[in-house]
């Protein structure tokens, strides 16, 4: 027990230092460890014990101690543990917010004025870090209009935006991850030195002299000018539990990182009578997520051909259970990226998966624990499929192979052309494209088409019922049409935007394009030179690669999907900049709806959609597990707040659905 309890007290030190040694999920396991033992030998139990501690150790500057205890919360994941807290409360209102994973403050203002900014250090006492909360957090006011004494406890969090600009800005000294980034940050001693790395304040408790209790919390942070994360009121451990799957199904819209979601009772007199206990409010439970970062081996490092002919490098990592699923690949990005955080073949790494984003290694957490038996990674000189000299271009130093016959772009470039984005062959799927290119069947978009039942059959393991829906999904392709031919062809630097555009711009057919031109193509919105000429170079290439597709039953004419919608006269939305924000779902069958088809209904009822609030916004939707920034930025512009379920009566009602 003393063993772990040291090594908390090291984990914890370095965290707050913003290196952190380990992953999130492994320290939470080794104080569930220490916190077991401690409950079946408590006459063993470590002197001090860091359970009975919060957060950071003791500052070692400027020490302020709080008016009352910032206490850690009782951790849950299942639940039977949110049924429990419940029944605990009978009668009492819950509010369920989400759960920032950054730094925690205390803000206190005296007449009004910001007066001081504690970290919440031991928990007990924290360290005075106004100066550096002045100058680089935002959403913290100067001043308030209410008199007396007012403390707001909250978030400090690096935004994901943030944090990806300024490691692309700074790609030699990257930062590992937003939460790290945000204490250290507000541990360094001069504000110049981390000026680029603002970080953004919500609030999530509120204390004032007025001692008016009854005032919501969410309307008395918005009253001070303070962001407060999304509440949810829940008179049920099953409407909890609903808002909890919300908040963590929307965790991946968000600009910012969370970790799970936070219950307390609503009513700030009950939350108070409820008392604490040595770390904790009785009165509040954290539900944690299923972890999105954790720390592997990296066993391998693989240098994989892609479609265009990049070369990329894929780290093969010792399994680890990350984001939901067992990960033993993950990316690498490219030399730069490797060289920059000086990660090498056999060290324990840092891998993060949020949702589906493709795993990646974000860095090594402790490059001092090194045995000197760890390899460097090189990147090739040559293709790793064809043999061919590799180029290197850009600043990134990405490294392509130019033969264009390389057995490996060829079966990427196939496997693209089947993916859903493109002709959505499904029956197909990589490792059948792969055997059947090896077989010589394959080699173009076209030779998909020449398949018959009788070649397929003479594979192993194909039968009839598998052959003939592999020729069904085949033919079902046929209608691809311009917009998914042209992201199926993956012509460099042409986007699935890209694609989007050209179909809405009046182009009738793929051959349309290809003929345009550089001076037409570059006319159409968001289309620069760069593109432009990369579409003509590559479509005059593959010309006879699209005769060969027509001549086969291939669609490559626009489809009336991809054009802009008709709108009739009088439509619910007409005029109405919108943007949509949360999980959408059809209330007449509760399914959920993607995103872009929930756009497209919009845009029928003549919504012009956009990603972003801005001043010209009218409307944002929201669907389930609403981030906060968005609806921030609403209010500020004074930008209408319409639930979803708003829309889809007036999309019902206009016969648009």
């Amino acid at each position: 027990m003393q063993e772990l309890a040291d090594r908390i007290v090291v984990l914890r030190e370095a965290y707050y230092q913003g290196s952190p040694l380990v992953a999130d999920a492994e320290y939470d396991l080794i104080e569930d460890e220490l916190r077991e033992l401690v409950g079946a030998h408590p006459e063993l139990a470590p002197d001090p014990n860091p359970l009975e501690q919060v957060g950071a150790p003791g500052v070692l500057h400027a020490p302020i101690r709080h008016s009352r205890p910032m206490l850690s919360l009782e951790k849950a994941t299942k639940p039977e543990q949110v049924a429990a807290f419940f029944d605990r409360f009978p009668g009492q209102s819950v509010v369920v917010m989400p759960k920032l994973d950054g730094l925690s403050l205390a803000l206190v203002f005296e007449d009004g004025r910001l007066a001081r900014a504690i970290t919440r250090g031991d928990g007990t006492t924290g360290d005075d870090v106004t100066m550096l909360v002045r100058a680089l957090v935002d959403g913290v006011p100067e001043k308030i209009d209410t008199p007396g004494r007012v403390e707001v406890r909250g978030e400090a969090v690096m935004l994901r935006s943030t944090f990806a600009a300024y490691n692309t800005a700074h790609p030699d000294k990257p930062l590992i991850n937003p939460r790290n980034a945000a204490a250290g940050t507000l541990r360094a001693k001069d504000p110049a030195t981390v000026a680029e790395r603002r970080l953004q304040f919500f609030g999530f408790d509120l204390d004032d002299s007025s001692g008016d209790a009854a005032l919501d919390l969410e309307d008395g942070l918005r009253a001070l000018g303070i962001a407060g994360a999304q509440m949810r009121h829940c008179e049920d451990a099953t409407q909890a539990q609903a808002a909890i799957s919300a908040i963590e199904d929307g965790r991946n819209d968000l600009d910012y990182d969370l970790d799970g979601a936070v219950l307390r009772l609503a009513d700030r007199d009950a939350y108070a009578a409820a008392g604490t206990r040595s770390n904790s409010p009785r009165g509040a439970l954290a539900f944690k997520f299923a972890a999105e970062e954790k720390t592997t081996l990296l066993r391998e490092v693989i240098w994989d051909v892609g479609k265009t002919g990049k070369i990329v490098p894929v780290a093969w990592l010792e399994p680890v259970f990350v984001g939901g699923t067992t990960v033993t690949k993950a990316t690498l990005a490219n030399q730069e990226v490797i060289r920059a955080r000086d990660i090498k073949i056999g060290d324990t790494v840092l891998v993060r998966r949020a949702g589906d984003v493709i795993p990646f290694v974000a860095g090594v957490l402790d490059a001092a624990k090194r045995t000197g038996a760890e390899q460097e990674i090189v990147p090739p000189t040559v293709c790793p499929s064809c043999q061919q000299p590799v180029t290197e271009q850009g600043n990134s130093r990405e490294l392509f192979c130019t033969n264009v016959s390389c057995p490996a772009q060829t079966v990427r470039r196939l496997i693209h052309w089947a993916s859903r984005a493109a002709a959505d062959i499904d029956a197909i799927g990589p490792v059948w494209i792969e055997r059947l290119a090896e077989a010589g069947m394959l080699e173009q978009p076209s030779d998909f088409y020449t398949l018959t039942k009788e070649q397929l059959l003479e594979f192993d393991r194909v039968g009839e019922v598998s052959a003939q829906r592999m020729i069904d999904s085949i033919d079902a392709s046929r209608q691809v049409g311009l917009r998914r031919a042209l992201i199926g062809l993956a012509i460099p630097m042409a986007s699935d935007g890209t694609a989007a555009r050209l179909a809405r711009s009046g182009f009738g057919s793929l051959e349309e394009v290809a003929d345009a031109g550089e001076e037409r193509l570059v006319a159409v919105e968001d289309i620069g030179p760069k593109v432009a000429a990369s579409l003509v170079a590559h479509l005059t290439r593959l010309r006879p690669e699209l005769d060969r597709l027509r001549a086969n039953g291939v669609s490559l004419d626009v489809r009336e999907e991809d054009l802009p919608p008709v709108v009739a006269a009088g439509a619910p939305l007409e005029g109405k900049t919108v943007v949509i924000t949360g999980a959408i779902s059809d209330p007449r069958s509760g399914e959920k709806v993607a995103r872009p088809t929930f756009q497209r209904l919009c845009e029928k009822a003549g919504a012009t959609t956009a990603s972003s609030v801005s001043a010209s916004t009218d409307m944002l939707i929201t669907g389930a597990g609403v981030g906060d920034s968005k609806l921030t930025k609403a209010e500020k512009l004074g930008v209408a707040v319409v639930d979803q379920g708003e829309i889809w009566t007036m999309l019902i009602d206009a016969n648009v659905v």
